[in-house]
């Protein structure tokens, strides 16, 4: 930690002499970000443990996010910074329905939900041409193999470097390499590491691009490792085909090969594969494929798709491993997104063997004259599910729903609101039965 703060310092100071540069300040950007959120997510068959709770969470919070991203010097090599502010306040917490795992409050010595959290990051960057370095603790990336989370009230956000180059016509090359997380609950950084894992790897590295072909096609290749415990290869296809003025057809297909590296399997770095089965205890061997085709008519989409889990084991993504306080308290760390069209409002579907068939209506209001109110409707439904003895007959299913709506003019233009309720259930081993209910309230003002 000391080197990272001390490097983004030194380039502070070096900033700091060109900041009347041009670019730097007239291409800058101030905005302050609002999020109040309801939680309430309840756990049906969860049996209560000695102080009368049963897992279920119902709070309600607020959180603030200040983002400042200047522009870049001039000269041949451009520089600036970006910072994040981010502010959670706990605004009530429904007495008895705060658990000590979590991951939308953080928990207090006692178990109670604290009264507020926030933390501070900083990026510096740099800019060559048609390429982007940056480097610092507020990195929040958006790839196939990474995928920020940003589902409770303050995002996920990463400690590392990363460069984008544009400089081939068509072709969008991405490398870097994060060293830490700072959890969504959470006012700490942690290490990194996968579901189950209690050691830290604290190296995740990455490489790869996006090469779009054609307008309507686009082929995509990552390479991934977090050290001591996985390797990943990704191929993805992306294309649409244009059928009328208001008609399209898109094509979407993944494909993921995720194998052990390093420690994997060993004590403490162990995968709990998601909590089903795995050819080798704790070790990562996983093939996963998905494909999604969604039809676009006016307002109307209907999206239809596929996912096959590989029968060695789970699909695994990074994430920040079990993390707990001295206390044995969750640190508010856990939750992370990952690239698959199954990462739902409650669960995953990527259990060893998991053959999960999903489905998608939404409708855009703004072609009956309300611009901003948008609706959907999903189902997922998966079967052939290992359990850790190898059984694969166990199945889930979840349901999700949510209406949004963002006004488009006047005094509270651009305040958005989103309702969303999913209903999980599983048979046997698959998961405890849940129902989730969201209410967001979204706003954003830019000062400059």
């Amino acid at each position: 930690m000391y080197k990272s703060t001390l490097a983004l310092a030194v380039a502070v100071g070096v900033l700091a002499q060109q900041a009347n540069a041009a670019g730097f300040v007239e291409d800058s950007k101030l905005s302050l970000s609002s999020r109040t959120m309801y939680f309430d997510n309840d756990n049906r068959d969860v049996k209560r443990d000695a102080r009368g709770r049963n897992g279920d969470n119902r709070e309600s919070g607020q959180g603030f996010k200040l983002d400042y991203i200047s522009g870049f010097t001039e000269g041949v090599v451009g520089f600036g910074i970006d910072a994040q502010a981010l502010w959670g306040i706990h605004l009530d917490g429904g007495k008895g329905h705060h658990p000590d795992n979590s991951s939308f409050i953080p928990s207090d010595t006692d178990g109670s939900a604290v009264s507020q959290w926030g933390r501070f990051g900083a990026n510096a960057k740099a800019r060559f041409s048609k390429t982007e370095a940056h480097f610092g603790s507020a990195l929040a990336p958006n790839l196939p193999i990474l995928v920020s989370n940003d589902g409770r009230l303050l995002p996920q956000t990463f400690e590392g470097g990363t460069i984008q180059s544009k400089e081939i016509d068509s072709l969008t090359l991405n490398a870097g390499q994060f060293t830490h997380a700072m959890g969504r609950a959470s006012s700490n950084r942690t290490g990194l590491s996968v579901a189950g894992g209690t050691q830290d790897s604290n190296k995740f590295q990455f490489a790869g691009g996006d090469w779009k072909v054609s307008k309507d096609l686009t082929l995509q290749y990552y390479y991934s490792n977090l050290e001591d415990f996985y390797k990943q290869h990704f191929l993805g296809l992306v294309h649409v085909l244009p059928i009328a003025d208001d008609q399209s057809f898109k094509t979407d297909l993944r494909y993921f090969d995720s194998s052990s590296d390093g420690k994997n399997g060993e004590a403490g770095y162990q995968f709990s594969n998601n909590g089903g089965y795995a050819k080798n205890t704790g070790e990562i061997d996983n093939k996963t494929w998905s494909a999604m085709f969604t039809y676009t008519l006016g307002g109307h989409a209907f999206l239809l798709g596929h996912q096959q889990i590989g029968d060695d084991g789970g699909f695994v993504w990074l994430n920040q491993g079990s993390v707990v306080d001295d206390n044995g308290r969750n640190e508010g760390a856990g939750g992370a997104s990952f690239y698959l069209f199954t990462d739902s409002m409650i669960n995953q579907f990527a259990r060893a063997g998991e053959n999960t068939t999903f489905g998608q209506y939404s409708y855009d209001f703004a072609r009956l004259g309300v611009p901003g109110l948008k609706t959907s409707i999903s189902y997922l439904r998966g079967d052939d599910i290992r359990n850790k003895s190898g059984d694969g007959s166990y199945n889930e299913w979840e349901r999700d729903a949510r209406i949004d709506y963002v006004i488009q003019e006047g005094t509270f233009k651009g305040l958005g609101t989103s309702l969303r309720h999913g209903v999980y259930r599983g048979s046997g081993e698959a998961g405890a039965d849940m129902d989730q209910t969201r209410l967001i309230f979204n706003y954003t003002y830019s000062f400059m």
